[in-house]
């Protein structure tokens, strides 16, 4: 431990990570195949959209941001989850931990977001298609995506440079899998009354706020699908907005239950709030990919061409090989 002005802190902290879990080993095995599967497929489709011009619209602006912030998300958080199965300490330097906290809580925050463009995207598309290339145009959601980029890097960042203003003199252990805010600021033992409530007020905007806007969005959209005459087309976009909703719900639901749960003040077990986090962590960017675009034709007609391509490349490739040698 070493003193900076007038607070303490510690050379790092200790996560103790899933402590009395049942089937660990089960467990392990799950997020990897998971990480691995979502890595594949978000690339697959960010590699699809950027090679085909014709997929160079607003839709898929959308998805290809959702596809990168999935893969950022899973990156920042299933290697730690790993690590923190195989390791019952897992010693995290100060500096490393906040690091890793301003990542987390980034990614996370920008699944928000890109769940909320993507729900703005089908409102436009839905309920106003007759103005849908004025509201929604190329620039128009390339915008909206840096915007959403910015906010959350700023607004995440704020709140982890108020960790620099807390002492820590009490026990090191984080009862988590990673650099989790909460459970930091819980060591604290310095009042940070202040610090946690304007961290709290910045998550609930960034969190509830996109959450509210979809809420929102889907109703509009549900309104004007059940005014639609076409009863194919109808259940067409009904199936689709109950997938979407799905991959939301699977997202914000554990979110939910611990704010809810932490808001009465009920003790939660630590691994089954670890384990609630985790899910909401790695299925959701395992999902997304199916949901969003593994399902449409425009993607999957792209893919066998993207494959004779890497393919082409390759035997170009080992040619180029023989022959230096």
């Amino acid at each position: 431990t070493f003193i900076n002005d007038s607070f303490v802190r510690p050379q790092g902290f200790y996560l103790a990570g899933f402590s009395s879990l049942p089937l660990v080993n089960v467990y392990l095995i799950f997020l990897s195949v998971v990480y691995i599967v979502t890595l594949l497929s978000n690339t697959l489709i960010v590699s699809v959209i950027w090679s085909e011009e014709r997929l160079h619209t607003p839709k898929y602006i959308a998805v290809v941001n959702l596809a990168v912030t999935d893969i950022c998300y899973s990156t920042t958080l299933i290697p730690q989850m790993i690590r923190a199965f195989l390791l019952k300490y897992n010693f995290v330097p100060y500096s490393l931990c906040l690091t890793q906290m301003f990542f987390a809580f980034t990614f996370a925050s920008l699944e928000s977001f890109s769940l909320a463009i993507l729900a703005y995207d089908r409102l436009i598309a839905i309920c106003f298609p007759l103005r849908q290339h004025y509201f929604n145009t190329v620039p128009k959601m390339t915008c909206i995506v840096f915007t959403a980029w910015i906010v959350c890097t700023v607004a995440i960042a704020y709140s982890v440079s108020l960790m620099n203003n807390l002492s820590f003199c009490k026990s090191t252990t984080i009862y988590s899998y990673f650099c989790d805010y909460a459970p930091v600021f819980r060591l604290a033992c310095n009042d940070y009354t202040q610090q946690w409530v304007t961290a709290v007020v910045l998550s609930m905007l960034i969190i509830f706020v996109p959450l509210m806007f979809i809420i929102c969005s889907y109703l509009s959209i549900l309104t004007a699908v059940f005014k639609m005459q076409n009863l194919a087309g109808r259940h067409k976009a009904l199936v689709t907005c109950t997938e979407h909703l799905t991959l939301v719900a699977l997202f914000y639901l554990p979110i939910l239950i611990l704010y809810i749960w932490g808001f009465f003040f009920l003790a939660v077990d630590v691994d089954i709030r670890m384990l609630n986090l985790s899910l909401s962590a790695c299925i959701p960017p395992l999902m997304n990919p199916i949901v969003y675009t593994l399902k449409t034709k425009e993607i999957m007609n792209k893919i066998p061409a993207l494959f004779r391509i890497v393919k082409i490349m390759n035997k170009k490739f080992q040619k180029h090989l023989h022959f230096h040698e």
